[in-house]
């Protein structure tokens, strides 16, 4: 095994002025490297076999909490690669180690195995050229080909890094999964273990360096219920559902931080001619800035009361009660754009010629960020058009460039 390393130290331990600049230098220093130019040429010619398993892994059903199927494919993917100590922690994340000359620096690259779409969905892949559509196949399935892509390229070049890179492909990133896999990477299964973070999610070549932070709830409305004629009169869950809703759709929030608010699902009743017992609404709120979350979720608890106390009033039988849940508590983070782990992610985008973009979104580097831990997340390469729909799809032109980004990211991040 070759071991890159050359005048690559200090990343970690350096003088933050200093680790910035030889940060933003580490994308050129590597690509000097002949071992590095080996495995980037290996991933330019293992991408045909890498799209052959992004299209076997989608055809995995991976609906939310029920992740274990193509998790199970991954774990088999990672042994035949050769990974140590792969294995499945308590909800499901699969793991895998490459060692390094040493266990520290410890970093990890992950992809999430689930999708938004339920048991059921026809998860079937259709080609036509280098397109690629079915449910998922951006978000994450090129990801996890990313992921097993670079394992590859590593090994087919030779390749020892100074530090150890652990491969996750981990479960609930989407919807209400609420990041339990990152949850408990971070603060059980590797707590106090990992310098440094990376997850692939979706395509494209972006940097997200800024956590977008969320707070979900599941509302219910209850109440006796009743025929629509014979009970007329009684208090009625769907009308102080809908209150609710006409309120929250009146929020003011600002445009800078970015600061969003939706009704994502709504249901309940019985029949066309009963008062309904119960009305549900699931309510999603988001922002970068957890002073700007805090606020429009206070006019949220707010809105809720009001409706509730204004459909009790109206009516002169029964009376409501509410349930508020929350279901989702992402929290948001941010990775200064002057850390050297941003500095090296854009200057492996530089080195390769890549567009250098920082963005925002809420993925898997949420958990790391709020924690103080350099984290970000980039694209798979490629492109994506109709993300989270039954129309996802998903272009292979060049998408080799995204596969040696990654592995680019991943040299560079797994040296001392």
């Amino acid at each position: 095994m070759r071991i890159v390393i050359g005048a690559l130290g200090g990343l970690l331990i350096a003088s933050a002025a200093a680790g910035q600049q030889q940060a933003a230098d580490l994308g050129a220093a590597l690509l000097k490297q002949p071992a590095v130019r080996a495995a980037l040429a290996a991933a330019q010619k293992n991408e045909p076999q890498m799209i052959e398993e992004q299209i076997r892994l989608c055809e995995i059903p991976a609906p939310p909490f029920s992740e274990a199927a193509r998790g199970e494919a991954v774990r088999q993917a990672f042994e035949a690669l050769g990974l140590q100590h792969v294995r499945v922690d308590e909800v499901g994340n699969v793991i895998g180690d490459r060692p390094g000359a040493a266990e520290r620096p410890r970093f990890v690259f992950a992809a999430h195995l689930d999708t938004v779409f339920p048991e059921g969905t026809d998860v079937q892949v259709k080609r036509q050229g280098t397109r690629l559509s079915g449910p998922g196949i951006g978000d994450d399935c090129r990801g996890l080909a990313v992921m097993l892509g670079v394992i590859r390229a590593l090994n087919d070049a030779k390749i020892e890094t100074p530090g150890t890179i652990t491969f996750v492909a981990d479960v609930g990133e989407e919807g209400l999964g609420d990041l339990r896999g990152m949850k408990n990477l971070f603060n059980v299964v590797l707590k106090g273990q990992v310098d440094r973070f990376v997850s692939v999610d979706d395509a494209g070549f972006g940097i997200t360096n800024v956590g977008v932070g969320s707070h979900r709830y599941r509302v219910t409305f209850k109440g006796p219920g009743g025929h629509s004629f014979g009970a007329f009169g009684l208090v009625n869950p769907i009308h102080a559902l809908g209150r609710a809703i006409a309120r929250i759709a009146d929020f003011q929030v600002p445009e800078v931080p970015k600061t969003t608010f939706n009704v994502g699902r709504i249901g309940g009743g019985t029949s066309v001619n009963s008062i309904a017992y119960e009305a549900w609404m699931e309510v999603d709120m988001r922002s970068a800035d957890p002073a700007s979350l805090a606020a429009v979720d206070a006019k949220f608890q707010k809105a809720v009361d009001l409706a509730l106390a204004a459909e009790n009033a109206r009516w002169s039988h029964g009376r409501l009660e509410v349930d508020r849940k929350l279901v989702g508590d992402r929290p948001a983070g941010r990775t200064s754009e002057s850390a050297p782990i941003v500095q090296a992610a854009l200057s492996v985008n530089r080195a390769l010629g890549l567009p250098e973009r920082l963005g925002q979104g809420s993925t898997d580097s949420n958990i790391p960020m709020s924690l103080g831990i350099p984290a970000v997340t980039i694209g798979g390469g490629g492109s994506t058009s109709g993300t989270h729909s039954l129309s996802e799809a998903f272009d292979s032109t060049d998408s080799w460039k995204g596969t040696q980004r990654a592995l680019l990211l991943a040299i560079a991040l797994a040296q001392r």
